[in-house]
Order: C-alpha cells, then sequence, then structure tokens
C-alpha cells in the first residue's frame, strides 16, 4: 500500500472515529434526565452537601442533568415541588407534614425521600443580659420570629417539653431577627442555631454572650431537613430519583470528610458570601443535625418510624393542622441507595 494511500485511511478512520465521538457524545447528552432542585434556603454553607456533586459532576455520570436554585424557606420549596415547578427539593419534615395535613386532596403532595438532617436546627437563642439561661426561664418574655420559621411553628412542642408558658410572639421579617434581638426589641428569638448564631455575632455581638437553647438538646427530637420529591416525577423517573440521592449522597460523604474547600463550590453561586463565615456554618451544621448522635444512632438517610410517627402526632397538634398528619404518607425509603453506600458519617469525635 503507497504511502498516499494509507495516509488517505489513516485521515479517513480519524474521521470515522471523530464522527462515532460526536454520535455517542450527543447519544449522552441526549440520555441526561433533567431535574429541577430547589434548596431550602440561600446559597449558604450547608448548601455544599448539594453543589458538590454537580460540581464534581456526580450527577452528570448518573445521567442527570440538574439544576439547583436557591429557597426562601421550606414552606415555598414544598409547595413548588407539589405544584410541579421544581422534581425534586430540601425542606423540613415539619413544613411537609403541614402541607400534607392541610391540603388532603392536593394531587401531588411531595413525599420525602432522604433524611439529611436528622435533628432540627430550631433552637432559641438570646443574649446573657436578658437573664435567660435556660428554657424555663422563657416563660412570660416576649419571643421573637418570622411567622413561618420552623423554631416558632414547632415553639408549642419545646414549651411543652420544658413547662414554658405566657410567651408573647413578636413577627419579623428575616432580616430583622437578629437585630430586633440586638436592639432590646424582643428577648429571644427561634431560628436555626447555625444560622442566628453566626448572624448575631456579624452584628458584633461577642459568642460567649450569646444562648443557645437547641431544641434536640430539651426534649424535642424532631426530624430536619429532608430531600423531597414529587410523586409525579418518582412515577415518571423512578430511575432519576434513585440516581440522584445515590449520586448526592458521593458528593455529601466528601464534604463531610472534608468541609472547608467545599465552600467554593458555595462561593461559586453567590460571590459575596463571607467564606470564613460560610466554612463555620457549615461545620456547625454538620456536627448539629448531619452527624449528629442521632444521626449516628440511627444511620444516615433514613428514619425510625416510632420516631417518626411521634413527630407526626406532634405537628399536628402544634401547627393545629387541618387533618392528622399521616407518617406512612410523607416518608418512603423505597428509593434510598444500599445500606453500604449510606455510611458516609466519620467517626464520632473524641
Amino acid at each position: 500500500m503507497s504511502t498516499r494511500l494509507l495516509a488517505a485511511v489513516s485521515r479517513r478512520t480519524v474521521l470515522v472515529a471523530a464522527a462515532a465521538a460526536s454520535l455517542l457524545g450527543t447519544s449522552l447528552a441526549q440520555a441526561q434526565t433533567p431535574l429541577k432542585f430547589q434548596l431550602d434556603w440561600r446559597f449558604e454553607g450547608p448548601a455544599a452537601l448539594f453543589l458538590a456533586s454537580q460540581a464534581k459532576g456526580y450527577y452528570k455520570a448518573a445521567g442527570l442533568d440538574v439544576t439547583i436554585d436557591g429557597g426562601n424557606g421550606s414552606g415555598g420549596t414544598v409547595t413548588r415541588v407539589a405544584g410541579g415547578t421544581y422534581d425534586m427539593g430540601f425542606a423540613d419534615m415539619a413544613a411537609l407534614m403541614e402541607f400534607h395535613a392541610n391540603n388532603p386532596d392536593a394531587p401531588n403532595k411531595p413525599v420525602a425521600v432522604m433524611m439529611v438532617y436528622n435533628n432540627t436546627p430550631a433552637a432559641v437563642l438570646a443574649l446573657k443580659k436578658s437573664g435567660i439561661s435556660k428554657p424555663a426561664d422563657l416563660s412570660g418574655r416576649k419571643l421573637g420570629a418570622p411567622g413561618f420559621d420552623a423554631g416558632r411553628k414547632a415553639f408549642p412542642i419545646f414549651a411543652k417539653a420544658n413547662n414554658i408558658s405566657g410567651v408573647q410572639w413578636t413577627s419579623m421579617d428575616p432580616p430583622l431577627r437578629e437585630t430586633m434581638l440586638v436592639r432590646g426589641e424582643v428577648e429571644a428569638i427561634t431560628g436555626f442555631s447555625f444560622t442566628s448564631l453566626l448572624n448575631l455575632e456579624a452584628r458584633g455581638v461577642k459568642t460567649e454572650d450569646i444562648v443557645v437553647l437547641p431544641y434536640p438538646a430539651h426534649g424535642v427530637k424532631l426530624y430536619g431537613n429532608a430531600i423531597i420529591a414529587s410523586p409525579k416525577f418518582m412515577k415518571e423517573n423512578p430511575a432519576a430519583v434513585k440516581a440522584f440521592l445515590s449520586a448526592f449522597v458521593k458528593g455529601a460523604k466528601e464534604v463531610i470528610a472534608n468541609p472547608d474547600p467545599a465552600i467554593d463550590y458555595v462561593k461559586a453561586r453567590d460571590g459575596i458570601i463571607n467564606v470564613d463565615l460560610e466554612k463555620r456554618r457549615l461545620r456547625m451544621a454538620i456536627d448539629a443535625v448531619v452527624a449528629s448522635p442521632d444521626a449516628r444512632a440511627e444511620g444516615f438517610g433514613v428514619v425510625v418510624p416510632g420516631r417518626l410517627a411521634l413527630m407526626a402526632s406532634q405537628v399536628s397538634d402544634a401547627f393545629t393542622t387541618k387533618t392528622r398528619v399521616d407518617p406512612n404518607a410523607v416518608w418512603t425509603d423505597a428509593f434510598l441507595p444500599p445500606k453500604a453506600e449510606l455510611n458516609i458519617l466519620p467517626p464520632a469525635k473524641k
């Protein structure tokens, strides 16, 4: 075979290979299942748990084209997943239960498919100068929080567990919550521990001058945030739900093991974040609600039926829902990865 012929054959082979690769790439791109996901809140430290798998290509490798958007509260996330604007989301289990019980005839009530915050992050925060140091000191005090705040809505459960009475509530928009506490316009606030504590520090309050009363440490064992999915999406794309959870777990494991570098993924979505503050927020969230003692005892991603049933009853009472919460309707473990894959929590700190 002549040199000219060999060159022609070689060029033809390269072109054929390139065409095949192009077709394969197109085929793979077409195979990506679109999945719209909404967080419970804006892009802060804990969002890294979800953004890591996107940044590292784990969702894409699982055949998913995932879009992750910030949120403005769990209630909004539940509503948007129910309405079909989003396929999946991240929301407080109590907010999900409330939606179910208050909308019994809704055609597309979201379902929790993986527990991420084994404990509620809800807490009461006060300044030491107020004289509040324990739950009993809250009786007769003036508390503040937005009306939709998870801690405020669940406060009757906290109050019952700690014999608190006579509390007066002041409502405000979320950005004013910590400011009003610092000004003395309220004596205590409810909020996520790792959010309100850092917000108070950002307003010039020293850590040692802040009292934090976490709900889980004072008799309230509510589950926190879970990954939720639309029943319509689960029915039409069950493999995509499973693939998402598996890919999420892969990235979350890496974030839990080494949190600080993961804040780069958050900064890529919100360039004006305070990196050091968000590193702290992420570490606090992991320690308090993701890798908590309860999570280690129960296992990451799952729920204990008895504990979920108790929470359903407590939420029904505290939130005065139209119907009673059915714990079997708000949760399914059908899409969870194998137990070995869910073993992502590092050894407990000594």
